[in-house]
């Protein structure tokens, strides 16, 4: 096996959103959302939704983190362009949600594509959906 190295390095987004912020709910209600904007993109296709807690916490030495309420992953491509075998190795894009006690954590890697970093980026920014309110002490 051959190990290379990309000429670019990818960052990692990370959004976290109190709940106050938000009309969602839970994980899923997010990734419902989620799946709702690679369906409606031009170039995007859905893949799967995977439950990782419900995975992690099924594995007789499966370890969740006591603060990680749920967590799962969307997963699809932008699959515009094919240019190299190992393009592959980049693909297909995830998005993934954590619930936490008193946030979201989103979260994704970043893609080679502008047009797909934008488009993450958009439908990530637009779950914070409303205005924080206070909490009561």
């Amino acid at each position: 096996m051959q190990q290379t190295f990309t000429r670019e390095a990818y960052a990692l987004f990370s959004l976290e959103i109190d709940k106050s912020e938000t009309t969602y709910t839970s994980v899923d209600e997010i990734l419902g959302y989620l799946k709702s904007c690679v369906e409606a993109d031009p170039i995007a296709t859905f893949i799967a939704i995977f439950d990782h807690y419900a995975h992690t916490s099924g594995l007789e030495k499966g370890q969740i983190h006591d603060n990680i309420l749920a967590a799962g992953n969307i997963v699809f491509c932008f699959g515009l362009t094919l240019p190299t075998p190992q393009a592959m190795a980049l693909r297909p894009r995830s998005i993934g949600v954590v619930e936490l006690p008193n946030t979201f954590y989103i979260t994704f890697l970043q893609a080679p594509m502008p047009v797909a970093n934008t488009a993450m980026e958009n439908w990530v920014r637009a779950i914070r959906n409303r205005e924080p309110t206070e909490i009561p002490a």
